[in-house]
């Protein structure tokens, strides 16, 4: 292994982002029917409070919730007196008069101290103001599961799976509309974040307890945040200076000796400058092998990783922060009897990471305008890498450069405003694969050129959005941006995202746009590098783009005297181009190449309906249902994409207390068949059959449940997860001799280690 870089290792990373201009009140002549716009602060640092709860004293039902800039819309009902009601846990309650059409500035004071509060109410998480189909993911949704980190972050929820690539590394992948997660835009603050080598371990790169909420959008975003975006967009909105706990300190264990600590401290230095350090760090140390099949069941693995950030807010506009983290893990998977320093002939995979960030955000909102801001946003990323899998090696450094100007102002009115701006990508890519084996024919040339594959992108581009939003039921949204790429030319992207109220409590969504990235044929499919099967790469892959076109229907109702939510959506991906990963044709190979010009076609189809209501006071229930149509043209013959389920249940129960002094949650997820490809050393798929000669997996079920007690500084929390020990049987096919024509252990479609108990501490000053 390396040692730890230097600090003159340290990348050359200056920062990012902006604040966005906040919304405010369009000007309408009838004020008696416009919505009500403004935004809510702190009334301590006049810093927006995202996710407070705004809702009519006298129609309750009637809310919404304040975005990232603390902004939000509300509707004003029939009969409606026009005094609003402002919560956010932390902050004093407060009662405000809404007359008029002017935009509201509403401060809110912190209190004193937060002892026991008991919760009225909690805005649904499918948020009713956005144009785009987005649910919402809060800080207290993360303490139903033991979510250690972000690939923890989604077992309450049922938009997004989490799956395990293969049985040696440990590494997963989410899916977003039956699409693997290098097609999701991965965002942390609304900034592309752990994109292109960092996709086989990302989702363990960021702690539970960093996190303050999670955004997930399906389909079609923003053109502001790129042109990566396929399916959707999951943004991780991290902890703030001025507004995250003074001290929060979590500690976990669990039955197979891993745990896990973390550490975040936030204090304001002035009235003017606050700092945030969050630390996390994570251990398993215990080799474990429950189904006595030679193997480890999780590998040995050690990360520390930290994050700083600082912000300053001048009180008169100018908003500026700065971020620096570092991280560094290793990881070590195999036989039982494999020591990396001396393998003895048993088969093994390491993988060593140093990964350094750094981030600075500066905007500027005019004075009198709220609505308009303009924002600097500069980032840079230095990710390095080496691993192991048996015989193969493959290490990778990637460095990244990010910058983005972004103006953000009306037209006329507030109910006309547009966002337009510049961006500069950088990529540089060094990728070294080597199998271990030599051709006796090739050159030390060609044996170069076969091993290495670096890739310089330099991507300038520009972009605009306008945004009409009407003063009763309508948002439209339309984007267009255009990006010179250095190695594939010029790339437009087009998107849209329409929301209409046909009723009070009912919206209607309409998205579509499209999509291009560069794919990384090797890291997105390292999975199948722990598996006898050969990478066959075709040379010169061309860029991936699609198409995505689909909708939403939202309802918000009551049941049971209480707010209940309906929705269900449908979403269509349509690949003009697609870099397909073959692992049907040939069983010894894994063949990359472009989809079939003459004829080929990959496509997804998303269907999914959820409801959340509250049967009784303190139960809250979600059920959803998910129908995934994926597939994908293979040497001719469209066949389901391997390892995804066609249908998918999804039962969550959380019930709390009074005052919260006891929380238990409860989770069923139910998987139908799904197609696996055939073990190495058969003879591969019968063209022309169909799925007829296709292996499927069976149907399963995974129970998890989590008991939570709360004091008024700390809370201790216990749950299982695999309630009924339901293991895959066999999950490593030729085990026996791993360096063999048959070994695979890539077919990972269910749990490996069975039942798995922890339990944990929260304590919080805040």
């Amino acid at each position: 292994m390396n040692s730890f870089p230097g600090p003159g290792r340290l990348l050359t990373a200056a920062s990012f982002m902006l604040g966005s201009a906040f919304a405010a009140a369009a000007q309408t002549p009838d004020a008696s029917t416009a919505p009500v716009r403004g935004q809510v602060l702190d009334g301590t640092t006049n810093s927006p409070v995202p996710g407070a709860v705004v809702r009519w004293l006298s129609a309750p039902t009637t809310a919404a919730t304040t975005d990232g800039q603390g902004s939000f819309s509300l509707a004003r009902p029939a009969g409606s007196d026009a005094r609003l009601i402002i919560n956010f846990l932390g902050y004093l309650p407060d009662t405000v008069q809404a007359s008029g059409s002017s935009y509201l500035r509403i401060p809110l004071r912190r209190s004193a101290e937060l002892g026991e509060v008991t919760v009225e109410g909690r805005a649904p998480s499918y948020s009713g103001l956005t144009p785009t189909n987005t649910q919402v993911i809060t800080s207290r949704d993360l303490t139903k599961s033991a979510c250690c980190n972000l690939a923890e972050s989604f077992e309450t929820n049922a938009s997004v799976e989490v799956s395990t690539t293969d049985a040696v590394s440990g590494a997963k992948q989410i899916q977003l509309l039956g699409l693997d997660g290098a097609y999701s835009l991965l965002t942390i603050d609304n900034q592309p974040a752990l994109r292109g080598l960092a996709s086989p371990y990302r989702l363990g790169y960021l702690a539970g307890p960093w996190i303050e909420s999670i955004d997930i959008i399906k389909g079609m975003g923003s053109v502001v945040n790129g042109y990566e975006s396929i399916s959707g967009q999951v943004n991780v909105r991290l902890k703030e200076p001025d507004k995250a706990e003074r001290l929060l300190f979590n500690a976990y264990g669990n039955d197979l000796g891993k745990f896990d600590i973390n550490l975040n401290l936030a204090t304001p230095l002035s009235k003017k400058v606050s700092t945030a350090l969050l630390l996390h760090t994570d251990h398993l140390g215990r080799r474990v092998d429950r189904n006595k099949d030679g193997f480890l069941d999780l590998p040995l693995a050690t990360q520390y990783n930290l994050f700083n950030k600082w912000k300053y807010l001048s009180g008169k506009g100018l908003v500026m922060e700065v971020g620096v983290g570092a991280l560094r893990e290793t990881r070590q998977g195999g036989q039982l009897g494999y020591r990396e320093e001396n393998p003895g002939g048993f088969y093994g995979t390491t993988q060593e990471t140093n990964r350094y960030t750094g981030y600075a955000k500066t905007s500027y909102t005019w004075p009198g305008r709220p609505y308009q801001s303009l924002g600097l946003m500069l980032s840079g990323t230095d990710h390095d890498f080496t691993s192991r899998y048996g015989l193969r090696t493959y290490d990778g450094t990637q460095r990244t450069g990010q910058a983005t100007l972004l103006f953000q102002s009306i037209i006329g009115t507030t109910a006309h405003t547009y966002r337009a701006g510049l961006s500069f990508l950088h990529d540089d890519y060094r990728e070294v694969y080597k199998t271990g084996f030599t051709y006796p024919t090739e050159t030390p040339a060609q044996r170069y050129a076969r091993e290495h594959r670096n890739r310089l992108e330099q991507v300038p581009g520009a972009f605009a959005e306008y945004t009409y939003q009407n003063s009763r039921n309508l948002t439209v949204v339309g984007g267009m941006r255009l990006d010179r790429h250095n190695l594939y030319g010029w790339y437009l992207t087009p998107r849209l995202n329409v929301k209409y109220d046909p009723a009070k409590n009912t919206v209607l969504r309409l998205a579509a746009g499209r999509g291009f990235r560069t794919a990384n044929p090797i890291a997105e499919n390292s999975g199948m590098l722990v598996s006898s099967r050969e990478f066959v790469i075709s040379p010169m892959l061309r860029p991936e783009t699609a198409w995505n076109v689909g909708g939403s229907f939202t309802q918000y109702f009551n049941a049971f005297g209480r707010p209940a939510t309906f929705i269900t959506d449908y979403y269509h991906t349509e690949f003009q181009n697609q870099v397909v990963s073959d692992p049907y044709t040939n069983s010894e190979q894994l063949i990359i190449t472009n989809l079939d010009v003459t004829g080929g076609r990959s496509y997804s189809r998303s269907f999914q309906a959820e409801v959340q209501v509250e049967p009784v006071k303190g139960l809250h229930a979600k059920a959803a249902y998910k129908y995934l149509d994926v597939k994908t043209t293979y040497a001719g013959e469209l066949l389901p994409k391997v390892l995804t389920p066609r249908h998918r249940l999804f039962l969550n129960l959380g019930y709390a207390t009074a005052f919260d002094k006891w929380r238990a949650d409860f989770t069923v997820q139910g998987f139908g068949k799904r197609p696996l490809a055939h073990a190495p050393g058969s003879e591969g798929h019968q063209h022309g059959t169909g799925e007829s000669t296709l292996s499927f997996a069976p149907r399963y079920a995974l129970l998890n449940t989590q008991l939570t007690r709360a004091f008024k500084r700390f809370e201790v929390y216990a749950g299982v997860e695999n309630l009924t020990n339901y293991r895959q049987p066999n999950p490593i096919q030729g085990a026996y001799a791993p360096f063999g024509p048959d070994f695979d252990a890539a077919m990972i479609w269910g749990p490996i280690y069975g039942r798995l108990t922890y339990a944990g501490l929260r304590f919080t000053i805040n």
